[in-house]
Order: C-alpha cells, then structure tokens, then sequence
C-alpha cells in the first residue's frame, strides 16, 4: 500500500494531467494503480467524460459512469469556485470529517499505488474551517506539488512549499509543468526554485506533451518517487 497526494499551486495548473501522466506510466509498467479525485467543482453532468474525473478513470481503463464517479469523486459540484462556495450554490455544505473518513478508508484498503488529486491549490477552502491542506496533514500521505512556469509561478509555488513544509509534510517533488505561453525559461524556473527548496526535495520539469499517455523521463522519475 502506498498513497500519494497531488496538489498544486492553484486551478489548472495541471494537476488532472500529471495525475493521468502517471496513471498510464505505472500501467505501463505494469504497476497496480488507482485514482481518487474525491472532490471536484465545476463538474457539468452532461460532460463527464471530459471532467477531472472522468480524465482519470479514462486513464485508468474505466468508462465514466455513474458508480465509477461516484467511487473516486464523491463529491462533485456544478459551479467553478473552491468547494465551499460551489457546495453553498447547491444548499450544501461538504463534509469534512466525511471526506477524511473516505480518504483514509481508501488508502488503508487500497493495495495499489493510491493517486489522490486535490481540488484547486493548497490553500482552497473546503468547508468554513478547513482547507486543501488541512485535508493533506489529515490524510497524512506524501506529497506531490504542481506549479506552472508562468510569471509569478516561483512566488506561488514557493509560497505552497512552505505552507506544505511548515505542516511537517513530505514533499517528494516539485513538478514545474510547462505553461503554454509563458515568456519565462522551463529550466531557469525549476533552477531558481531549486535554489530556495531544502533538499531532498527535487524540482522535476515537465514540458507541454500532446497527451497524458506520452512518455517523459520526467514522469519515469516520479514513478520511481511513489
């Protein structure tokens, strides 16, 4: 059994794809692999196929119906905000304690590698008390930090390592995933990060791939990570 936690350093920074990205690296390796995406906002029900988790269960062989959402996504919610204030547009409040419940219960039972992905950045609120990362110290599982290569990424991914750190969580990479436009150098983004990261912590590139079942050393690396 082992589980590791995949959050990143805000909203699409790329956290479903790397998630996808190792999925396909582990099968193809021939690993045991499993996925959780257990909350999701701006989820369209008319999509599924296309939503986070349905990326995720596609990548792991599975067709997105409605047990296999309800399996690794429990708690989806229509509006595109952070989970409390997508839940509050739908009369709901999510569960914390439920959701830790779930968390935990998975990663005890699950004998594959367990990808959990988070929703939003670090510090997304979930309820009116807890946040992303309150839920990651919770689950007490390592962790996977996504950051992009745009300006200002360094202040933001910096930023979430500490948070992360101050937790006393383990960091087992820093993934600085290609941001399509970015006027700012992949490689002097990862070395300028590494620069201020405490060792052991690698900072790992990860340049734009046309699909998340493309080879990369980089995600050969992070396999061998989990």
């Amino acid at each position: 059994m082992s589980a590791v936690f995949v959050t990143g350093t805000g909203t699409d920074i790329g956290k479903t794809f790397l998630t996808a990205a190792l999925i396909h690296t582990l099968r193809r390796r021939g690993k045991p692999v499993d996925a959780l995406k257990p909350v999701a906002s701006g989820f369209d029900s008319a999509q599924t196929s296309t939503s986070d988790p349905g990326i995720l269960l596609a990548a792991l062989g599975e067709a997105a119906t409605a047990a296999a959402l309800d399996r690794i996504a429990p708690w989806r919610y229509a509006a595109p905000l952070s989970p409390d204030m997508a839940a509050a547009r739908e009369g709901r409040a999510l569960d914390f304690a439920a959701l830790l419940r779930f968390t935990r219960e998975r990663i005890q039972v699950t004998p594959a590698t367990l990808l959990i992905e988070g929703v939003g950045g670090v510090m997304v609120p979930l309820d009116e008390r807890h946040t992303v990362l309150d839920w990651i110290e919770a689950a007490h599982v390592p962790v996977l930090l996504v950051t992009g290569s745009y300006l200002g990424a360094m202040s933001h991914a910096l930023t979430a390592l500490d948070a992360l750190l101050r937790r006393g969580l383990a960091v087992r990479a820093v993934i600085v995933n290609e941001s399509l436009g970015s006027t700012v150098d992949l490689k002097e983004t990862a070395a300028t990060l590494q620069r201020f990261t405490p060792p052991p912590t690698p900072i790992l590139t990860l340049p734009h791939l046309p699909s998340s079942d493309a080879p990369h050393p980089t995600l050969q690396r992070l396999a061998d990570l989990l």
